[in-house]
């Protein structure tokens, strides 16, 4: 049996060494890839995954509940030839590729973009706690000013085996299952009390001096990681109040106070639509390439054939992307019938720019599906804060609309 250390440094580490002979296993169990074809049950376009194996884990589930339908999944194995050029995915809509950094070829097939396989979001932490205001927006300061006073919020660092019991089994797990249900992934228990209790630090929002939520964080070096949150028996209700908006503000300040100088709040796929990342944006983290064995992964976002469910995905899940020169570029796609998805931020350190992409240009010359669909559909019902709901730190969404929700789209 592994040991849970060996385990978390092997999925975690930013060690060079362990990085290298991550990236040396990753490409030898590659070496047969496969690709999946999820069809979905209702409207949406059908989506392919092959390459990597954490992309069954970190992508193809992302883009899956974006579409917003049951999925019905095929596996077969393939090679990286037919992957790149497409064969793999005969009858896909949309394909995305993860392979490792030295395979993505010098020229991209056609209609399609590289991202990162994943990105980091960090805070630089300075001397002065109340710099971490600073990086809130005004309505954000006041908001977490007001409940502050009004729910009597402190925060609380706890110490005890008990503790880090409660927090684990009574606000942890419950979110877990309430947020993600048969798809949630965490660290086990005995890995979380070796790895991140025992070098690390766990911290309690109190509200009247009552525990409300938690969050187990790790100690290495000078940083502070985020790695575990959850709230009071799983309650929806903590996500409306502002509660893990104060949680992160009250810990980015313990930390300044101790002269940390960065808080690694985790990282979540490569779209703009994730509502982690648009959360964790009010913060204005900086966006990079992970340290760990991420940090050698790509992604390879390709389109296979034109259809207006294609258009749908596309428009409402915007990109992190590769650009010219360094840092990322945020990516919208839009045309006449879909307005690029503005709504959804992108200003961070580390995103230099954005781009809009008109539909008819990218994806031109391919073949259109559009004669075999209905002729209209609804948008799915779904948003973000920033479209007016909750944004849940855990990346699902409350619902609600989108500014442009529920109209009909005419091709």
């Amino acid at each position: 049996m592994i040991p849970p250390t060996w385990r978390y440094v092997w999925n975690n580490s930013a060690d060079p060494r362990v990085v290298r002979a991550h990236t040396l296993v990753d490409a030898a169990l590659a070496v047969r890839p496969r690709v999946t074809l999820s069809r979905p049950d209702g409207a949406g376009p059908m989506l392919a995954y092959g390459g990597l194996p954490q992309g069954l884990t970190h992508v193809l589930p992302f883009m899956e509940q974006r579409r917003g339908t049951g999925s019905h999944r095929t596996l077969r194995d393939t090679t990286w030839a037919d992957l790149i050029h497409g064969g793999a995915a005969l009858g896909a809509d949309i394909l995305a590729v993860g392979m490792l950094r030295d395979r993505v070829p010098a020229q991209l097939p056609q209609q399609s973009l590289l991202l990162p396989f994943r990105v980091t979001l960090a805070v630089p932490i300075g001397p002065d706690p109340q710099d971490v205001l600073g990086r809130l927006s005004r309505k954000a300061r006041q908001q977490h000013a007001r409940e502050l006073r009004s729910h009597r919020r402190t925060l609380e660092v706890a110490v005890g085996d008990d503790d880090f019991a409660f927090f684990y089994e009574d606000m942890h797990r419950p979110t877990m299952a309430n947020r993600h249900g048969a798809a949630a992934r965490s660290e086990d228990k005995d890995s979380a009390l070796v790895c991140l209790f025992r070098r690390g630090v766990l911290f309690f929002l109190c509200e009247s001096g009552h525990r409300v939520a938690g969050m187990l964080c790790r100690l290495e070096g000078r940083t502070l990681v985020v790695r575990l949150a959850g709230v009071a028996h799983g309650d929806d209700q903590a996500y409306a109040s502002g509660t893990y908006l104060a949680m992160y503000v009250l810990i980015l300040q313990w930390a300044a106070e101790r002269s940390l100088t960065r808080v690694d709040l985790s990282g979540c796929e490569p779209f703009l639509s994730k509502g982690i990342f648009q959360f964790k944006r009010k913060m204005h983290p900086e966006v990079a390439l992970p340290g760990n064995h991420f940090t050698d992964k790509r992604l390879i976002l390709r389109v296979l054939r034109d259809s207006p469910p294609v258009r749908d995905f596309l428009a409402a899940n915007p990109v992190f992307a590769f650009g010219q020169g360094s840092g990322f570029e945020a990516v919208y796609f839009h045309d006449e019938d879909h307005p690029p998805r503005l709504d959804l931020r992108w200003h961070c350190p580390g995103v230099r720019e954005r781009r809009l992409v008109h539909f008819d240009n990218f994806l031109a010359d391919l073949p259109d599906t559009a004669q075999q669909l209905p002729s209209t559909r609804i948008f799915p019902d779904d948003c973000t804060r920033s479209a007016g709901c909750a944004a849940l730190p855990d990346g699902s969404t409350s619902p609600g609309t989108y500014p442009w929700s529920g109209r009909l789209w005419r091709r």
